[in-house]
């Protein structure tokens, strides 16, 4: 998959003319691209789409325009665009209540080095998490965390012979598994260099 350079990029002008439209596609473009694990926890697959939305959308709010400015941003988020063996994807643990919240991330240390897929009953794979900075602590977890789930050739073989693709948690706290939907599955298929 190709990664974002400034050539692709609107100037804020552009961008404020392009945005209404462009956001409604992205919009649509992250629905196939979110899966829920359960009630509390969501997977949100990124690709060039959404890293190109969020620079345009950073560029937007800070009003950056200087060209060493702006390659910063990309720079920041180009390692979020998945490399064709891989997909990279934002966890959101999610409670409404700030105290259930608060009570829930302590109780889920470490849930992010439980997040796996699996193709068929192929292995299950490990996403490697926060690459960038570590986002746990002592006392508890992070709502928000970065992963990658590297795969093997096997792997993306079982897919490409139309193996369910499944996606879970096996924390002691937090155990959940669901089978990807077709559409996101689709979505998740044009990420891979098969």
């Amino acid at each position: 998959m190709p990664k974002l350079d400034r050539t692709q990029l609107w100037s804020l002008e552009q961008y404020a003319t392009e945005r209404p439209t462009f956001r409604e596609q992205v919009i649509a473009h992250k629905q196939r691209r979110r899966l829920s694990l359960n009630a509390h926890a969501t997977l949100h697959f990124e690709d060039f789409l959404t890293m190109k939305y969020q620079v345009q959308e950073m560029l937007r709010v800070e009003r950056i325009f200087e060209p060493d400015d702006i390659e910063a941003e990309i720079d920041t988020y180009n390692p979020l665009i998945p490399d064709g063996d891989n997909w990279k994807a934002t966890l959101m643990v999610e409670y409404p209540d700030v105290e259930e919240r608060h009570r829930a991330l302590a109780q889920l240390k470490d849930l992010e080095r439980h997040v796996w897929t699996q193709a068929g009953q192929g292995p299950k794979l490990y996403a490697i998490a926060n690459e960038d900075l570590d986002r746990s602590n002592e006392e508890k977890t992070a709502a928000v965390h970065f992963l990658r789930f590297q795969l093997t050739p096997a792997f993306i073989a079982a897919l490409n012979q139309s193996a369910p693709l499944n996606f879970g948690i096996d924390h002691e706290r937090m155990r959940c598994a669901v089978e990807a939907a077709a559409e996101v599955r689709i979505s998740l298929m044009e990420d891979l260099d098969r």
